[in-house]
């Protein structure tokens, strides 16, 4: 609901291009600083209380924007739900990763994209109607507060692992130890790099799809239509995950497969302008991106030790948000440069450089989580 209502908000403040873009990337500061850290507070505290101070936390986020009119209540809210949805992110990601192994964990991060991909279906098309039913913002950051406090609410009802806390020192949860646990592990290598090519052509897909489309005169009906379906196309195969990883022959080929729909589906969209056309390369991004992110989750909880998680889970969130707040800055770059078709070009071409270069990974041995 944010991506909808936050723009419509600043640009009634009267914000530049310039200030509107720093009032975005304000969200992304504190995960990028803090994510590790948040990693070893899960870990201390357990999956349950911290998910339910996130949830309190997005409240007050939500309701400074809603009752501090202005910038300064702007900039603080989302100051306050980036740090919050860090949290409860990464508090489920936690829970969600000591649940099981193997072909179950495959199910069960496939159905928590699922539901991932829904809040990105829905949640835009509702705060896009309660904009259009009122004059001004209206009550839109109070609704999201509502969900923010239902989220909070529910977990109360966790049990089992999810209370559980553990014990552990700065030395085994900071950024030395989460610096050490990359260079060493090998899955660990590999979901970071996954993770980062999949949000990278998220980034490019979400930030500039509907610049091109209004640049081909496109109506907002069908610009609509267009961006939704990745995000459909997410959320329909994410139930089917670990099925797809079994017939592809394991989760190697998997995450080949899936970057390389990504590679196809970025470097070709600036090459067609039909309709139909468009929407099977949205088809081919939101298979790609569908499998990418629970993959690379996947794969990082079955190479590190319960204990080390939380910070790993850190570490690989503190890559998400990086490279989800670079990539607009380098695909503008490349448009300046030569346009459309070269941007999505060379974008689709780094996406494919690394796929090859990943393979580096698959052949220096054995991982039990491949």
């Amino acid at each position: 609901m944010l991506i909808v209502a936050v723009p419509v908000y600043g640009l009634q403040l009267g914000a530049s291009p310039l200030v509107l873009g720093a009032v975005l990337s304000t969200q992304y500061l504190l995960p990028l600083l803090l994510a590790i850290p948040l990693g070893g507070v899960v870990t201390r505290y357990g999956g349950r209380a911290t998910l339910i101070a996130g949830g309190v936390l997005m409240v007050a986020g939500l309701l400074s924007m809603h009752f501090w009119y202005g910038f300064g209540g702007l900039v603080l809210g989302q100051l306050l739900v980036g740090l919050a949805h860090l949290q409860m992110v990464l508090s489920a990601q936690t829970i969600i990763s000591n649940l099981g192994t193997g072909p179950s964990l495959e199910k069960y991060f496939g159905w928590y994209s699922t539901w991932l991909s829904g809040g990105q279906v829905v949640g835009p098309l509702l705060a896009g109607a309660l904009l259009a039913s009122e004059t001004g913002r209206g009550d839109v950051f109070l609704v999201m507060a509502l969900f923010a406090v239902l989220a909070a609410l529910s977990g109360l009802l966790l049990t089992g692992q999810a209370r559980e806390r553990m014990a552990i020192t700065r030395k085994q949860a900071g950024f030395r130890a989460q610096w050490a646990l990359m260079k060493a592990n090998r899955g660990v290598q590999l979901s970071v790099l996954v993770t980062v090519l999949g949000m990278f052509a998220l980034g490019v897909y979400g930030s500039y799809l509907p610049v091109y489309l209004e640049s081909l005169a496109m109506t907002p009906v069908v610009i609509g239509v267009l961006v939704s379906l990745r995000a459909g196309v997410s959320m329909l195969i994410r139930p089917f995950m670990a099925r797809m990883i079994a017939m592809a022959g394991g989760r190697e080929n998997t995450v080949l497969l899936s970057l390389g729909t990504l590679a196809a589906g970025i470097g070709l969209l600036g090459l067609f302008e039909h309709m139909v056309l468009l929407g099977l390369l949205a088809v081919l991004v939101g298979i790609g991106s569908g499998l990418t992110q629970p993959l690379s989750m996947v794969i990082l909880a079955e190479s590190v030790e319960r204990e080390k998680r939380s910070g790993a889970l850190g570490m690989r969130l503190m890559a998400n948000r990086a490279i989800h707040f670079l990539a607009p800055l380098m695909f503008g770059a490349l448009l300046e440069l030569g346009g459309f078709a070269l941007a999505f070009g060379l974008s689709g071409a780094l996406i494919a450089v690394a796929l090859l270069q990943m393979r580096k990974l698959f052949d220096t041995g054995s991982d039990p989580a491949l």
